[in-house]
């Protein structure tokens, strides 16, 4: 007996966004689409944005990896099918840039802006959330060198966030299969 499988196309959600806001709301329909689209979705669940981001995903019927900082697991009410805690600190961001195809980021401080850097110099495409405040909506004019190491796919809605999906080709085909891979292209 052969057993064949597929991996699913991985989107990471970096950021932050206050509850209440209207990029908060975009995170929590952008998880949504995530997992309606046959991709999992990759959070941290650190900031409201991507904790919401996650739960969205779950109730959606989505996969969510969970990649935590501490060397423990989180409670069970954790927002995740599956929990990675990796104990490395703020060391965990190069874990979340390098594990999706691509990267959803809304708003964002610090922490985002070093997983953006990182995703960044490992070419994993951007996808910023503009138009709603925070670092996210200045990726697309000032990206983080002069390298043009990856796309900057911005979104203000999640057709649009579908749309860039579509272009980096991680929508799956009408047979279930995922489309060409980022990787392929390279």
């Amino acid at each position: 007996m052969t057993i064949s499988s597929t991996r699913r196309p991985q989107v990471c959600v970096l950021g932050s966004a206050e509850p209440g806001s209207r990029a908060f709301e975009l995170a929590g329909e952008a998880g949504a689409l995530v997992a309606s689209l046959g991709m999992t979705l990759v959070s941290g669940c650190g900031s409201p944005a991507t904790r919401v981001a996650a739960e969205r995903a779950i109730a959606a019927g989505g996969l969510v990896l969970s990649i935590v900082p501490p060397d423990h697991m989180p409670s069970a009410d954790w927002p995740a099918t599956v929990v990675v805690p990796c104990g490395m600190g703020d060391a965990r961001n190069l874990l979340m840039a390098l594990s999706g195809d691509a990267c959803i980021v809304i708003g964002g401080r610090a922490g985002t802006i070093s997983e953006v850097c990182l995703a960044w110099l490992h070419r994993r495409p951007l996808l910023p959330l503009v138009g709603h405040g925070g670092w996210s909506d200045s990726l697309p004019s000032n990206p983080p060198d002069e390298r043009k190491n990856s796309e900057i796919l911005p979104w203000t809605t999640t057709a649009e966030l579908k749309e860039q999906l579509r272009k980096l080709g991680l929508l799956q085909t009408q047979l279930g299969q995922p489309g060409p891979s980022l990787r392929d292209k390279a």
